[in-house]
């Protein structure tokens, strides 16, 4: 390969604005860069079937990486160095970082899912901009359970005992050893040290909160891997991401807000969120090091199933922590809200469908990653196994990346439109890697109850309140058509997907929850601690037919 330049970050040239480091070649100017950012997707207006992809989000989008140094985890297990099929099955777990694809996100995708305009493995790529304004950038998690990492019935057992338990990089969490609540934040014990699961001390009792409030391995250390994975891999020297995780085992989002109505331990996680990040700044700036809030990732939603408020109110929380957590920490730089959906718990979910819809209409604060019925649960089929928090967390990680790290308009698997003609409804999707495809590995929903749509892998349609039988749905293009066997009338007419549960969670390929589908796109990325393909699955929705 041709020699590379030695590389290095530009700050002078960026307006305060911004925030924007540009990683340059040497002896390059400061040339404008262009703005990646896209508009975002928009509310049920958009392409018909085989539609282009929306610009900015082409089939190179994905943030798969080539080979990046190693995650800590054991390198004899197997699946080391290769890319892996789109297999999560528990225990089939690999090692290294990075991934397959394009770091940066760009140019023009190969058959096999390779960038075409990638540089080789192992070689930086001069045309990424990374978005890196702190020597050190905080991601705070909060929600319930799935959020603390709880194993359910995986409690005590190889598959949910915390394995990432060595930091490979220089990633960083709060020292929470022998701490009780009230916390002060400058409790000189209170110190930053390396990222590792478990996040915190575990309570042993239910119900629970931060300062003790970890029940198992969270998707915390896996992301914050993940992510220094993927700088590294685009060519920046580092990527320290300070995790903090807040959530109370079990409890509604009424727990989680700003000014709760406490109940005996339960209601300090808004708090905690603040005494994290005064401490954190505090610090930083001792050791001379610049410290922003990147992410808030939300792990929630069970508890509020029935919860019609629950967008609105998950909005406000972002909009607190964008109003008191800058203000803490000094930075003009707004907060992203990293939202999965709950599939687990109530048929046609609030939680669930405003957990997608928050990213729908409030694209600049929040984003949905997508479903979370595609990972493996424990045998509770609620919460999941420690498979499933590193590959969610891996997930999380990619998304951030996308996002605030590049900049990119990055949105999930999601319907943007749906047209009726006769018996066929076609839903209209923004893809995020092209094309669309089944995932024929996953047992086949609605084969035991909802069986109107036992040929709908995972589609479903309604007249009013009545079922109506689907026969048949195909891809086409960047749509799916679902054909039903009888004429539809003109009004009340609805089409989900993943949001009605069978008695038995899915039990093929592995372990799963009550709800899910079978779509998915054809994103390579790979993750960096468990070495599986992930591509994105459908979010679950229910839409009106027009």
């Amino acid at each position: 390969m041709s020699a590379k330049h030695p590389r290095r970050i530009e700050r002078s040239c960026l307006s305060s604005s911004t925030l924007t480091l540009l990683l340059l070649a040497l002896g390059q100017g400061c040339g404008g860069a262009s703005d990646s950012k896209t508009n975002a997707v928009p509310g049920f207006t958009g392409d018909g079937a085989g539609g282009a992809v929306p610009s900015g989000n082409a089939a190179s989008g994905s943030s798969g990486t080539a080979p990046a140094p190693g995650t800590g985890v054991d390198p004899a297990a197997e699946g080391m160095g290769s890319t892996p099929p789109l297999d999560n099955s528990p225990g089939n777990q690999g090692s290294g970082a990075g991934g397959t694809g394009s770091a940066g996100g760009t140019g023009g995708a190969t058959a096999n899912g390779a960038d075409a305009s990638a540089p080789a493995p192992g070689e930086p790529d001069d045309s990424v901009v990374l978005d890196i304004p702190w020597d050190m950038a905080g991601i705070v998690g909060t929600g319930q359970s799935l959020a603390v990492g709880d194993p359910g019935a995986a409690r005590n057992s190889a598959p949910g005992t915390a394995r990432l338990t060595v930091q490979p990089f220089q990633n960083l969490k709060l020292s929470l050893a022998n701490l009780t609540w009230p916390v002060d934040d400058s409790d000189p014990r209170l110190t930053l040290i390396p990222l590792v699961e478990p996040m915190g001390p575990n309570p042993n009792m239910y119900p629970s909160s931060w300062p003790r409030n970890i029940a198992g391995e969270t998707a915390h250390s896996a992301m914050g891997n993940q992510i220094t994975s993927l700088v590294k891999a685009a060519g920046g020297a580092d990527y320290v991401n300070v995790h903090g995780e807040v959530g109370e085992n079990g409890q509604c989002l009424s727990f989680l807000v700003k000014n709760p109505t406490p109940v005996g331990l339960n209601g300090r996680a808004y708090e905690a969120t603040l005494i994290e990040t005064r401490a954190i700044t505090r610090l930083a700036r001792a050791a001379g090091k610049t410290y922003g809030v990147g992410a808030i990732i939300v792990t929630h939603g069970e508890c509020d199933q029935g919860n019609p408020n629950y967008e609105q109110q998950l909005h406000q929380l972002w909009a607190d922590y964008n109003t008191d957590l800058r203000s803490i920490t000094g930075q003009t730089q707004p907060l992203l809200m990293i939202v999965s959906q709950q599939n687990s718990g109530g048929d046609r979910s609030a939680s669930t469908r405003a957990q997608w819809r928050i990213g729908v209409d409030f694209p600049n604060d929040a984003v949905c990653s997508g479903p979370k019925y595609q990972y493996p649960y424990s045998g509770d089929s609620v919460h999941m196994l420690v498979d499933g928090y590193e590959q969610l967390g891996e997930k999380y990680a990619q998304v951030y990346y996308e996002r605030v790290i590049l900049g990119n308009d990055w949105q999930p698997l999601q319907p943007t439109s749906v047209q009726r003609a006769g018996r066929v409804i076609s839903v209209n999707f923004h893809v995020p890697v092209p094309p669309l495809a089944w995932e024929d590995s996953f047992q086949a929903p609605h084969q035991n109850a909802g069986t109107e749509w036992r040929a709908g892998r995972g589609f479903e349609v309604r007249a009013g309140n009545t079922n109506v039988v689907i026969d048949s749905v195909e891809i086409a293009g960047n749509a799916v058509r679902i054909t039903v066997a009888t004429d539809l009338p003109a009004n009340n007419v609805t089409v989900g997907y993943a949001v009605t549960g069978e008695p038995a969670p899915m039990s093929a390929p592995f372990a799963g929850t009550f709800r899910w589908g079978q779509l998915r796109d054809s994103d390579p990325f790979v993750g960096s601690t468990t070495q599986k393909r992930q591509a994105n699955f459908a979010v679950a929705f229910d839409l009106p037919v027009p």
